[in-house]
């Protein structure tokens, strides 16, 4: 067959790994024009369509759609135009599915219930000025009027980075956490209790519970009973910490919220910090110890 032939279906599909049925389809949409007829009314190509029909189905496999490909075809559209915006369009599929994937991998880790999934997914969803507005609203509502600017901006999420499904996850269960109101309210306790500790003017106290944290480290190291005497001293530190003859025990429940525990690990994801120290082990060993002294 030189070059100069012309085609039939058949012999292009033999040719091209195409079916018979598709390249029929291709010609129908005016992707591959039959050069000519024979008297009976059969299509021939020429010696193009080889070519033709390969760029078609380099094109196909890559996603592209059949108006676009006929126009690149047909020098109509420049090829490298049109490959810059699949691009982008793949990667906000890429995007998309990330987050699905981590969405799915918190909903099976979290053990959520269909409600939380579908407020996490909501969340996720947000553009760039809601998210904005989500965290300015929980930022006024937990920390305004207690003049704690510093702690405020150490526990403020900075913009999620979308192509990252690790802090996107993060996010939105960061999102929905800041959104409960028990949550909120119990977080402005305890920063109103920092808040009223704090000196006017001077050095800034430590946070209360990084304090117990410090203390109670050694005795958490030497595996001691909280309830042995040898914590005695450790317990008469942490009174004189709290600085208060009651409410020690309440405050120690009251800051060994899990919750709490679990923002602050979010906070480090999202913002690309390194991962926390759970404060979780060390309050339960002061308040334990606390509670069997007070019994």
């Amino acid at each position: 067959m030189d070059g100069d032939a012309l085609h039939s279906i058949g012999e292009l599909a033999r040719r091209t790994g195409l079916s018979v049925k598709t390249i029929r389809y291709y010609s129908d949409r005016g992707i591959v024009t039959p050069a000519a007829r024979t008297p009976a009314g059969y299509r021939r190509y020429g010696p193009d369509a080889v070519a033709r029909l390969a760029l078609v189905r380099t094109l196909r496999e890559l996603g592209l759609g059949l108006d676009t490909i006929r126009k690149v075809a047909d020098r109509e559209l420049p090829l490298p135009d049109v490959a810059a915006a699949h691009v982008e369009a793949l990667e906000a599929q890429i995007r998309v599915l990330r987050l699905r994937q981590a969405l799915l991998a918190a909903v099976a880790e979290r053990r959520l219930t269909p409600e939380e999934t579908d407020l996490m997914h909501q969340l996720a969803q947000l553009t760039d000025d809601e998210r904005r507005r989500l965290v300015a609203d929980f930022v006024h509502a937990v920390f305004d009027g207690l003049g704690l600017d510093g702690v405020a901006r150490n526990m403020t999420p900075e913009p999620p980075d979308a192509s990252d499904p690790g802090r996107a996850r993060a996010w939105a269960e960061w999102a929905a956490l800041a959104q409960d109101p028990d949550f909120r309210a119990g977080l402005r306790r305890a920063l109103r209790d920092i808040a009223a500790e704090q000196p006017r003017g001077g050095v800034p106290r430590r946070d209360f519970t990084a304090v117990v944290r410090d203390l109670v480290a050694p005795a958490l190291a030497a595996g001691l009973d909280p309830a042995s005497p040898d914590a005695d001293p450790v317990v008469a530190a942490i009174t004189a910490e709290h600085g208060r003859t009651d409410g020690l025990l309440p405050r120690l429940q009251r800051f060994n919220d899990p919750r709490r525990d679990r923002y602050v690990q979010l906070l480090a994801v999202i913002n690309g910090w390194p991962a926390p120290e759970s404060l979780a082990p060390a309050l339960d060993w002061a308040a334990e110890a606390v509670r069997v002294r007070q019994a």
